[in-house]
């Protein structure tokens, strides 16, 4: 056979085993989704995690027109839901909505069931906001300042509450007292609904803990905010002033929450589901759900939610061992 047509023929084969992988790559996403997709919450029914998993998940169903079908798997601060979706077929129809403590899990344990970043595809950021610092009104402080200087006058013998140990209010409460100097002694509880009760009765001194819980009580009197950990206000609570504000610099913290999907799903579908996902929380109804709860929608790339993922990892493993916190 004549050398110019093999060549010729050569190069007409690659143009179609090139438009073949290309039709194969588009496959995916063409039927997607072709039954009901498994939103995993990696905690318990009630909390903000769940809440906007579930508003997420009502929305997207409406768009794609399949069921998104909440999963409640709580334990070990999301490791358990996590661990599901690590596992699960990277079709898309295994999905997991984590918060910031995703990020400090690696920090906490040295045998997590995961690779953090390699077994999960970030689809994008969902939403965020801020902890809110609440005292009870025995404490005689109304700024940061005032509190840290007051800490500072009793050495050791302030007490705060958290949700539990390693949970990013926890590690708020650290950063303030690594940032600010000051020797305070940590109680861990089983979560906000356990520590409501004594920071009211006035046996734990401050807290960290969302808007949504908080603001109610902070209301009537109950407790006393200080601060929000975002660098700008919330709209939810826009009275209180943050902690740059009150002459912390550079100290945030955010509340977020994003969707992922297992480490292998084809990027048409993680594409698809980032372009839908934008268009929710794009939505005028969604911002007035999330900002109910405190939070607002943070629409982006799925680049960008993995590189905020990997700055988290890096920020909470620095405050992780200034803090003295042994992994598990």
């Amino acid at each position: 056979m004549n050398i110019i047509v093999v060549r010729a023929l050569t190069v007409v084969a690659g143009f179609l085993a090139a438009g073949a992988s290309l039709a194969q790559a588009a496959a995916p996403a063409a039927g997607y989704p072709g039954r009901p997709v498994r939103l995993v919450v990696p905690f318990a029914p009630g909390g903000t995690n769940d809440v906007l998993g579930r508003i997420v998940g009502e929305k997207l169903s409406e768009r794609l027109g399949q069921p998104f079908v909440v999963d409640n798997r709580a334990g070990a601060n999301s490791v358990v839901g996590s661990e599901i979706v690590a596992r699960a077929s990277p079709d898309g129809h295994t999905l997991l909505i984590v918060s910031a403590g995703f990020a400090v899990n690696p920090s906490l344990s040295r045998t997590l069931p995961y690779d953090t970043e390699r077994d999960f595809a970030p689809i994008g950021l969902v939403g965020g906001g801020p902890y809110l610092m609440v005292v009870h009104p025995s404490v005689p402080a109304k700024t940061v300042n005032e509190f840290i200087a007051w800490v500072k006058s009793r050495p050791g013998q302030v007490n705060y509450a958290s949700v539990g140990a390693g949970s990013p209010p926890h590690l708020a409460a650290e950063l303030l007292r690594i940032t600010s100097g000051i020797d305070m002694q940590h109680i861990p509880y089983k979560g906000g609904g356990a520590v409501l009760p004594d920071l009211m009765a006035g046996r734990v001194s401050m807290f960290f803990g969302s808007i949504s819980t908080l603001r109610p009580h902070v209301q009537t009197g109950k407790i006393r905010a200080i601060a929000v950990t975002t660098v700008k206000r919330s709209p939810a609570m826009p009275e209180v002033p943050t902690f740059i504000e009150s002459g912390l610099p550079g100290f945030e913290v955010n509340g977020w929450y994003g969707l992922l999907a297992p480490g292998k799903t084809p990027r048409t579908i993680v594409n698809r589901l980032n372009t839908e996902l934008r268009q929710v929380l794009a939505d005028p109804e969604t911002r007035g759900r999330f900002q109910t709860h405190g939070m607002d929608p943070a629409p982006g790339t799925a680049e960008a939610f993995a590189a905020l993922i990997r700055s988290e990892i890096a920020k909470w493993a620095k405050v992780v061992r200034a803090a003295g916190i042994k992994p598990e």
